[in-house]
């Protein structure tokens, strides 16, 4: 198979994603719905070849790394490039128990307590609001009847994420 081949259908999944929820999401602000201020922020990935991916999504499709989170011994971890001011993709390196793919997706919002609350209202069962750490990051996830994982994530003023939203030209 040809290397590119597996890139190139993440990326028309990724696509697709926006697409159908830029469909789902301009309608239901419309009509005030309670998520209409959530969006989709995020793809996780995690590929084979950690410098192979890395060099594609910088060289090739000319995003930025917008931050990353280096392991104590220097190899690459958690690397998040940034697509366009309010996009990115969450990249890690596949391991056995992380095979290579799509690991989740990640949902934007101004509130993560309050849009945690409404998804437990609604019947959903996301996990507490926690810190993400290093990132800055307030963090759930969800998963959906796919077993698909959705994080809820809110960016504070300080967080990497919004930094890297804040100083995009």
């Amino acid at each position: 198979m040809n290397p590119f081949g597996g890139y190139a259908r993440a990326l028309v999944v990724f696509a697709a994603g926006f697409l159908v929820g830029g469909l789902v999401m301009r309608p239901a602000s419309a009509q005030g719905n309670a998520a209409a201020g959530e969006r989709v922020n995020h793809v996780g990935i995690a590929v084979k070849d950690f410098q192979q991916s890395l060099d594609f999504y910088t060289k090739v499709m000319g995003f930025r790394v917008a931050y990353a989170f280096p392991s104590p011994d220097g190899r690459p971890t958690t690397t998040f490039l940034q697509v366009n001011r309010d996009t990115f993709i969450e990249m890690a390196p596949a391991t056995d128990k992380l095979p290579a793919g799509i690991t989740h997706f990640g949902i934007w919002t101004d509130d993560a307590s309050a849009t945690v609350a409404r998804i437990r209202q609604n019947g959903g069962m996301p996990s507490d609001v926690r810190s993400g750490g290093p990132s800055g990051s307030q963090l759930s996830n969800i998963t959906d009847p796919n077993n698909i994982r959705i994080e809820i994530n809110q960016q504070p003023a300080g967080s990497f994420m919004r930094k890297a939203m804040d100083s995009w030209k």
